[in-house]
């Protein structure tokens, strides 16, 4: 290995000793988060002014590949992260969905829309409804109370709302 790609391997790793300082700080960052977070700092400036456009380029896909392992990795033992958990947590609110009186939630629902001006951002909480991403169109259905995730298609951050049905 010569020089530059040992110099280049070094900064490389400062960038994922940069992710697990984050990540120790706050562990509710997301992937995305992380990423454009460590993207921004000194570390990656360094980088980036001794890296070509293609050898950049091959660092942005490898750190977004290492950023997920690790967090995969790090919520491995969690048990929230658990699919027979998610599974019943999913159910319960779908059976309490079915039984709450539609108007009242439909009310709730509809003062949110009006505060944010029919549009929602990922991170926003809602609690019930189908999201529609406003750059692709994708629809994502919300049974229960919880963050709206970026788009999972288009990785997009806005979405609008569809009225409940009764």
């Amino acid at each position: 290995m010569n020089d530059r790609s040992s110099a280049l391997l070094g900064l490389y790793q400062a960038l994922i000793n940069e992710v697990k300082a984050q990540f120790a700080e706050d562990n509710s960052l997301t992937a995305k988060n992380l990423f454009k977070s460590v993207t921004q700092g000194k570390e990656f400036l360094r980088l980036k002014e001794q890296a070509g456009e293609d050898e950049l380029a091959l660092v942005e896909q490898f750190l977004k590949r290492d950023i997920v392992s690790f967090l995969r990795e790090q919520n491995a033992d969690s048990l929230s992260h658990s699919p027979t958990l998610i599974t019943l947590e999913n159910t319960l609110w779908h059976w309490l969905s079915e039984i709450t009186d539609r108007s009242q939630v439909e009310w709730h629902e509809l003062t949110q829309d009006f505060k944010h001006h029919g549009y929602y951002q990922s991170g926003d909480i809602v609690s019930q409804g189908i999201m529609v991403c406003t750059n692709c169109g994708h629809e994502m259905s919300i049974e229960f109370p919880g963050v709206i995730p970026d788009c999972p298609e288009c990785d997009h951050e806005e979405f609008t709302r569809e009225a409940l049905t009764p």
